[in-house]
């Protein structure tokens, strides 16, 4: 009688972590907080987890808690296929991936669709990804390298006056030399060509603090704008390289991986007044208040300078949060509310986001971000994005409204790069009017 009552003393414990592990959905953190790119790993990742947190705070996604493991991928490309390969499987099994890297979503972008993990690339990575049909398992949510340099060449003809008034002109794309560097070229060629500016692309080496070199042949070539297409230290010592070289920084676009405050701060008085693209509005937030009332007050809060709450960096792991638990949530109205998603279930639901903004007002996040609506064709779901322009002590919106380049154009360049990467890979693209 004794080993039957301690068999079920075992059984009745054994069942209680079984029910206990399967209300916790798993999320793989590859972060980066060493490195070079370290301020822009630890801060989006550093909002991503405190977002999470509070989630759990809150109950989490309907009764289901999350977790998160961390693994350290120093932004390279064969440390993070790595991370993803040891925690794919971990904890039930991953329910999405964000690398946070071009060049690791790239080493990753066959084997999520193989493993049927869906992974986010959240404002970077591969811009024909948005094309549902032949990347069902990626999702370049918000706004794409592509839209965003429509969006650029928007905002810079209207400074000029108009679209037209761009012909003739001269536009430098200074980049950093990786796929990430790279990926807007097709756009700024197709837009030179289009409106008749001459484009000309000036390529910096990793990690980017040495760039004498660039800012000589920009010096000598007299552009009306500069593209920065930069990341971790060489944003900074672009900035402090065109005030030595007299160019006013007032004609500086920067990507919005060139507009942090971590980018700003170090080049001091040459910052002031740079502006750059964003996919968030600058300003406090409900939901940031939330943060640290019900997770840094609690002693939970993932970042050690609290200053840092509500910066571009933090911001943005937020919003990517935001993006990830909504998907979740959205799975579990159609696979059970309640209940642990598989990735492929997860993946129904970023495909049928709809965090419009209602959804965002009610988050605490209403004006933080654009409204995300997307679908088997459009795994964007919305290409929108603001200028916002450093004052010396904090970053301000100069553009009120969302901004959009020629969506039609950049579809098509999509449609086409996608079917592209169908033939090569062989894959057949899904039929959309089929999904459900």
């Amino acid at each position: 009688m004794k080993f039957i009552k301690q068999a079920l003393v075992v059984t009745a414990l054994a069942a209680a972590a079984c029910s206990a592990y399967a209300q916790e959905q798993f999320i793989p953190a590859i972060d980066y907080r060493v490195g070079p790119y370290a301020a822009g790993g630890s801060g989006f990742f550093g909002g991503a987890i405190d977002y999470m947190t509070l989630v759990n705070e809150k109950g989490g996604i309907n009764g289901v808690k999350l977790v998160w493991e961390e693994c350290e991928s120093e932004y390279n490309p064969t440390r993070g296929v790595e991370c993803y390969e040891r925690l794919k499987k971990k904890n039930g099994g991953a329910a999405l991936v964000e690398p946070l890297s071009t060049g690791i979503a790239y080493g990753i972008l066959d084997r999520v669709a193989q493993d049927k993990i869906p992974m986010t690339t959240l404002g970077y990575g591969r811009s024909d990804a948005a094309d549902g049909r032949v990347f069902p398992y990626v999702f370049p949510l918000i706004t794409s390298y592509w839209d965003q340099a429509a969006a650029m060449i928007k905002y810079l003809g209207d400074k000029a006056g108009g679209l037209d008034k761009l012909k003739g002109k001269k536009i430098v794309h200074l980049y950093h030399d990786s796929a990430f560097g790279k990926e807007p070229l097709p756009v700024l060629d197709a837009y030179a060509q289009k409106l008749g500016f001459e484009l000309i692309k000036i390529p910096v080496a990793h990690p980017g603090n040495e760039q004498q070199a660039q800012w000589l042949q920009i010096r000598q070539a007299k552009p009306d704008y500069v593209i920065l297409w930069g990341w971790g230290v060489m944003n900074a010592t672009a900035l402090k390289s065109a005030q030595r070289n007299g160019y006013p920084r007032e004609k500086i676009l920067g990507v919005w991986w060139a507009g942090s405050e971590e980018d700003v701060i170090p080049a001091g008085e040459a910052a002031k007044g740079y502006t750059t693209m964003t996919f968030n509005t600058p300003g406090n937030y409900p939901v940031l208040d939330e943060i640290r009332k019900k997770v840094y007050a609690a002693g939970k809060g993932n970042l050690e300078d609290k200053s840092r709450i509500g910066s571009v960096y933090h911001m943005r792991g937020v919003t990517a949060a935001i993006l990830w638990t909504e998907a979740i949530r959205k799975a579990q109205e159609k696979y059970g509310k309640g209940k642990v998603m598989t990735g492929e279930q997860v993946r129904w639901g970023f495909e049928n986001l709809n965090v419009d903004d209602a959804r965002l007002k009610a988050l605490g996040a209403f004006g933080m971000m654009p409204p995300v609506k997307t679908s088997c064709l459009d795994h964007e779901g919305s290409g929108a994005a603001k200028v916002q322009q450093w004052d010396g002590v904090k970053w301000k919106a100069v553009t009120p409204n969302w901004i959009t380049g020629d969506k039609a154009m950049i579809r098509k360049m999509v449609e086409e790069s996608a079917a592209k990467y169908a033939v090569e890979k062989k894959i057949t693209p899904r039929d959309c009017s089929k999904e459900g």
